[in-house]
This record gives C-alpha cells, structure tokens and sequence, in this order.
C-alpha cells in the first residue's frame, strides 16, 4: 500500500513566489529518489504563499530516507529561510 507525505509550508507575501519557484524545484529532486511515485503542488486559492505538496510513496521508508537525504540541500535550505514558520511534514496511509 503506498504512502503520502504531505507537507505544507507558509510563506510571506513577498516571498510566495520564490517559495513556489523553490518548492517546485524540490519535488522536481525527488524524481530521482527510491520510492518516490508521484506528487502535486497546491496552492491555497487565499493566500499564494500557503502550499501544499501531496506526495506518494511506496512506504514510509523511503519517504524518511528522502527527508533525511535532502535535509541540507540548498534547496530545502532556502524554503526553511523563506517560510514564516517551520514547514510541517505528516505521514498518512490510505484509510
């Protein structure tokens, strides 16, 4: 059964698009990881610098591995800079 790992992130006005432009380009870096299915970027149609990203996983672990992995790239760097508080992360199974 696959997993999601959905993670939400808050930037400000003036960095929406920035954090868009990074958020993209880490969910591009994940192609390359074991486990990795699919993703979609959400953008809330209120506030442009709130975004979702709902990912499929094969299972947790690899999900954790990538997280760890990716943790110091300077793309995940740059959008834990812009955010306007800490971006969140949860692990869901299908009910």
């Amino acid at each position: 059964m696959a997993t999601y790992s959905i993670w939400e992130s808050r930037f400000p006005p003036e960095a929406a698009e920035r954090g868009r432009t990074i958020t993209k380009a880490i969910w591009q870096d994940m192609l390359g990881f074991d486990g990795y299915l699919r993703h979609e970027l959400l953008v809330d149609a209120d506030d442009p610098g709130h975004l979702l990203v709902v990912s499929q996983w094969t299972s947790q672990a690899p999900a954790d591995a990538a997280l760890r992995a990716y943790a110091g790239h300077p793309n995940a760097v740059a959008a834990n800079e812009l955010v306007t508080e800490p971006r969140r992360r949860i692990v869901a199974n299908p009910a």
